[in-house]
């Protein structure tokens, strides 16, 4: 075969034979592994920093002169948030298998900028509910472009820990918005009519520094290559191993590999959903299981935390934050911590673990509300220890997904289950314990949040049937490329 020169692209159907996977993987994890984890990770800050804001604005959102929100409507709100991160990921999910990963993460962050700083000149409940579904629409195609990305540059031996810590960093967003909201929602600083506009003004604007983060990550060689464009996919590579070696890491030549591809312009739909629906089943009802689960437990109780903490404990709006920063706290360290154990000891047993332990944990916290045996302090205790297993189950939930399917399919299967498990979870969730909530019964919040615990312990027991040992492995031996050419 001719070898292109570096502007071509390979026609379609050509048998490629390349090193790149290989020589991915065998990398030490070095400066530019730092580097993508810093510019791609800072998304989920960002998230966590908005989302955290949000939910400590619950309040503010009540008390507004303009809007005079019910707890009702705050959870209509955040539903329609879900709602545009389940039908923003699946579009821009199909988007980036099809134009690759880069150009979607601009365009994903683009459509979250303008909806989040839209959303602070919001005037009634339809305006602030149309522009939260378009912030969620955004975050939702960050998801699904991000994720493939860092598990298509990351070295397979990393790929887990990785994985779970940047899906953790959402909490040191999370974090900052507890310390923010502390200042921005006191009514001695400022009105209350714009403090919470403030909050969105601030996660629009840092959205733009992001971009200049993102400027220099190259496009994923994996999907170079099936889209054929050797020569490019080569010279990216070939750029990291420079800048290895020039940090005195020593790469190791003897094990690299070759794969034979064939390259494809796109994947079609019908082969999409075989893949996933047929070759696939098992990992597609693990998948289901992990998303829902972790969705209905995180998006239900996080987005309602400020709701209980002021309506049976009369925490004041501008207090709400101090609450949040322990909560935080135990759901970054969670993945930062246990996340080392899915790559040492294996995803099905931290699967299993994670699952049940976070859900034995929600349960018996749960009875503690509902009896009336815990202060305001002690229930964030309770939830601290509760998240540091809960968080890392969730992100756990997007390693599994992501790595096991198909280079050619992964942004589409990240962005489908993502909406599926949202969909069902998640959108659902936090209107459903609004409006327990607002029912003032501490036993109907307690059956809400039973909910959660049968549904991880369900997941659980899946992922204990059928989870993947994916721990170790490259993407290709996880999940073998539809490109793949037989011998």
């Amino acid at each position: 075969m001719q070898k292109p020169v570096a502007s071509e692209r390979i026609e379609s159907g050509t048998v490629v034979e390349t090193t790149i996977p290989s020589r991915l993987d065998r990398l030490p994890f070095g400066r530019f592994h730092v580097l993508v984890i810093a510019a791609l990770g800072i998304t989920w800050i960002l998230d966590g920093l908005e989302v955290t804001l949000v939910g400590a604005i619950a309040g503010a959102l009540k008390e507004s002169p303009t809007l005079r929100f019910t707890n009702t409507d705050v959870g209509i709100t955040n539903s329609s948030y879900l709602a545009g991160a389940v039908l923003g990921g699946l579009f821009f999910g199909w988007l980036t298998d099809r134009l690759g990963r880069k150009k979607l993460f601009f365009i994903t962050l683009t459509t979250y900028m303008i909806a989040t700083i839209a959303t602070a000149f919001s005037w009634n409940l339809l305006s602030f509910s149309l522009f939260r579904f378009f912030t969620g629409a955004g975050i939702g195609g960050e998801y699904t472009a991000v994720n493939s990305t860092i598990q298509e540059l990351v070295p397979a031996r990393y790929r887990g820990w990785t994985d779970l810590s940047i899906n953790g960093s959402f909490w040191l967003g999370a974090a900052l918005g507890a310390l923010g909201s502390v200042f921005l929602l006191s009514t001695s600083l400022m009105p209350a009519d714009i403090g919470w506009r403030l909050t969105f003004l601030i996660g629009g604007g840092l959205s733009a520094f992001i971009f200049l983060l993102r400027l220099w990550i190259p496009e994923s060689p994996r999907w170079l290559i099936t889209h054929g464009q050797p020569e490019k996919a080569d010279k990216i590579v070939g750029d990291i191993e420079a800048g290895l070696r020039s940090e005195n890491h020593v790469l190791d030549d003897n094990s690299i590999t070759t794969t034979r591809l064939k390259t494809r312009s796109h994947t079609p739909l019908l082969e999409v959903a075989r893949s996933i629906l047929k070759t696939n089943r098992d990992r597609a009802i693990v998948g289901f299981a992990l998303m829902t689960a972790q969705a209905y437990f995180y998006n239900a109780i996080f987005f309602t935390y400020a709701l209980v903490l002021s309506s049976f404990y009369g925490v004041r709006t501008d207090k709400i934050g101090w609450y949040l920063l322990p909560f935080a706290a135990g759901n970054f360290l969670g993945p930062l911590l246990l996340g080392r154990l899915f790559d040492i000891w294996g995803r099905r047993p931290m699967l299993i673990t994670t699952y049940s332990v976070s859900a034995i944990l929600l349960a018996v916290t749960g009875y503690l509300f509902a009896a009336d045996l815990v202060s305001d302090s002690m229930l964030t205790v309770a939830w601290v220890i509760v998240f540091f297993f809960g968080s890392a189950a969730a992100s756990a939930a997007y390693l599994t997904v992501s790595e096991s399917f198909p280079l050619e399919v992964r942004a589409l299967a990240i962005s489908l289950f993502y909406a599926i498990g949202t969909g069902v979870g998640g959108v659902i969730g936090p209107f459903f314990l609004a409006h327990l909530i607002d029912t003032g019964s501490r036993e109907s919040v307690f059956m809400g949040y039973l909910i959660g615990t049968v549904l991880m312990l369900i997941a659980a027991g899946i992922a204990w049937l059928k989870a993947v040992a994916a721990e170790g492995k490259p993407l290709e031996q996880v999940a073998r490329p539809l490109s793949l050419a037989d011998e």
